[in-house]
């Protein structure tokens, strides 16, 4: 029988305390621990992950996981820099009903319909409630593979049996470990999810997206350590009473962080606006917009002393750099 011990995690930044704290000696926040039960097992639960590898020379590496894989969305891909990287964690995070799911179902769409066996693991909806979304917006593929889990174990344990070239993971606030006690969606399990499918991801080359809520104050839920885990987070943002919405790159090792994708929210999904200044009141008249430079950077030119005008990108709340004026 396993031991079990309790400990004391911070929900802000995953920091563990032996004891209840009223403030967080490592974020500094208050009154925000929360006691999780852990197991001390004796074995490690990562040891058939070990990658067993030896220091070699770096001339002698070979490039596999250089290769991109690329979507078929042209928004995504240019964020992420060219495609999808082999062996790469990519975290996407929204508020709820932003579009999240129906974004990684259209991408998984495209990649299935090259032939690509894909995994789809969804712990919020039934089979049937995917199967009813995919008919609405045209995302119906036989390679396009769907299953219904919340156990890590068991998730692991099909993705090696069905070896796809993606995985999508919606959500990793629903998934929990059996080896802790916590409830899903806890610090602790979601930190151990993520570190878990990450290393997954290096060691057999999958790429997985792990797709993450967003909270009031517009960070991903879960601990902050798990954006410095993955190589990539991306931001779905928009405004729910208005159809447009923009991805956005926090964090990419494999490519720029200066880039956007723009969609319009449809009946039949999500569709790509290649030119975003056609939505502007006035067309050509209207050709500013107050809307985060860091957002538009490679696509358009920040111009701090710009003349503010009309458009629907201002509503865009969780945007950066407020005060930047951009000029198309």
């Amino acid at each position: 029988m396993k031991k079990s011990k309790t400990g004391f995690f911070c929900q802000h930044c995953g920091y563990m305390s032996p004891k209840w704290l009223g403030k967080c000696p490592s974020c500094n926040g208050w009154n925000c621990f929360a006691e999780e039960l852990i197991v001390d097992s004796g074995s490690d639960s990562r040891a058939e992950m070990n990658f067993d590898g030896k220091p070699q020379s770096i001339e002698d590496i070979p490039l596999t996981e250089g290769q991109r894989t690329v979507t078929g969305i042209v928004e995504i891909d240019r964020v992420l820099g060219g495609g999808i990287v082999g062996g790469s964690a990519i975290l996407i995070g929204g508020e709820p009903g932003i579009g999240k799911s129906t974004l990684m179902l259209q991408m998984m769409h495209n990649l299935a319909q090259k032939g690509l066996k894909v995994l789809y693991v969804s712990g919020e909806e039934s089979a049937s409630q995917i199967k009813m979304r995919s008919e609405r917006i045209g995302a119906v593929s036989k390679d396009l593979l769907v299953l219904v889990e919340i156990s890590l174990e068991k998730i692991l344990e099909q993705v090696k049996a069905v070896s796809p070239a993606v995985v999508v993971i919606d959500s990793i606030q629903t998934l929990y470990s059996g080896e802790l006690m916590s409830a899903p969606g806890s610090v602790g399990q979601v930190r151990e999810s993520s570190s878990r499918l990450i290393l997954f991801s290096k060691k057999f080359g999958i790429p997985v997206f792990l797709v993450g809520h967003v909270t009031k104050d517009g960070s991903i839920a879960g601990p902050k350590v798990l954006e410095h885990m993955v190589d990539t987070v991306l931001y779905f943002e928009g405004d729910s009473s208005h159809t447009y919405r923009i991805v956005r790159g926090i964090k990419n090792r494999f490519g720029p962080t200066n880039e956007i994708g723009v969609f319009e929210m449809q009946e039949k999904g999500l569709k790509e606006v290649p030119n975003p200044s056609t939505f502007f009141p006035g067309g050509e008249a209207a050709k500013c917009c107050r809307f985060g430079c860091c957002s538009l950077s490679g696509r358009y030119k920040a111009d701090p002393g710009g003349n503010s005008g009309s458009g629907q990108f201002h509503k865009f709340r969780n945007s950066a750099s407020y005060g930047y004026r951009c000029r198309l």
